[in-house]
């Protein structure tokens, strides 16, 4: 099987989505090195077929092709430009993804940087959680040059069967994953909310979610999520900690355009409380909890929520 680039490709934060992106390209024929500061997850990867590394630096030699995959800004500065930090080991013009949800100004920033230092650098959110990354379904929104977009076609068609050209400006890949990212929340917000209200009233809520997802109210993060917290099961999927992160980084995006999305405002605020109820670690369905905490409570607002 033939490479789909001409390098090894080295992927830096082997969490979920990570690993999952590691091992399809591992299955596509594509040599891969992997880096993470957890040593749990490098053994996972090495007994998967990944090639694990000391650090960013050591991944990164003699590769084309450089996908950070962590969790924030300040997790991509240190894999970037910190000690051992892939930018100045890797091959004058090598491409760096960007797969984090960070802010636009944040992407703005690290492109600008790499461009300086002889890289390209392609702006790649993605979508659609670690099932998806490890079959080649899911999204990335790309922004960047078009040389490099054009040249990585076979890698990027091989990680994403839905591949979105956003532009040639880095940042609006982020900008993009943002406003689905609030949008996400809402619904999700929403839909543990419609949930907690059918059983307030006295209705059983797997038969209510049944309607729903049949209906007009229907969602897809609201049919996977309440699916799973009608069950009890809260095992991490989506951390609660990463749509509470997004939907912040949506809003001060949203305020830096002189704008207060109102839904979004109350979604985030949902997001906030369940974070300090202490579900961060736990799949974000355990907002479903939240709401039916409030409402027997007799409908005490979220944190940061004025009662109406």
């Amino acid at each position: 099987m033939m490479p789909l680039v001409s390098a090894p490709v080295a992927v830096v934060g082997i969490g979920n989505m990570g690993l999952a992106m590691a091992l399809r390209l591992r299955d596509g024929g594509q040599p891969v090195r992997v880096h993470d500061i957890d040593p749990e997850r490098h053994a996972l990867a090495a007994a998967a077929g990944a090639v694990p590394a000391a650090s960013p630096a050591a991944a990164v030699a003699g590769c084309a092709v450089l996908i950070v995959a962590v969790v924030d800004a300040a997790q991509t500065e240190a894999v970037l430009f910190g000690p051992q930090g892939a930018a100045a080991a890797l091959p004058l013009g090598a491409t760096v993804l960007l797969c984090p949800t960070i802010g636009p100004a944040d992407v703005e920033g690290f492109a600008a940087r790499l461009t300086q230092a002889g890289l390209a650098c392609l702006d790649a959110p993605m979508s659609g959680g670690p099932a998806r990354a490890r079959d080649g379904s899911m999204s990335l929104m790309v922004a960047g040059p078009d040389a490099a977009w054009s040249a990585l076609q076979p890698l990027l068609q091989h990680l994403a069967s839905r591949l979105f050209r956003i532009g040639s400006r880095p940042g609006d890949g982020a900008r993009t994953k943002l406003v689905n990212n609030l949008l996400a929340a809402t619904h999700l917000a929403a839909s543990a909310e419609a949930i907690a209200l059918a059983q307030r009233l006295g209705l059983d809520g797997a038969a209510t979610l049944a309607v729903v997802n049949a209906s007009s109210g229907a969602s897809w993060i609201g049919a996977d999520r309440m699916a799973r917290a009608l069950d009890g099961d809260f095992a991490p999927r989506a951390h609660t900690s990463l749509l509470a992160k997004d939907s912040a980084l949506a809003l001060a995006m949203a305020a830096q355009a002189g704008v207060r999305p109102p839904l979004g405002v109350l979604a985030a605020a949902q997001f906030q409380a369940a974070l300090a109820a202490g579900h961060g670690g736990e799949d974000d369905a355990r907002l479903l909890s939240l709401l039916q905490q409030q409402f027997a409570a007799g409908d005490q607002p979220a944190a940061g929520v004025p009662p109406a």
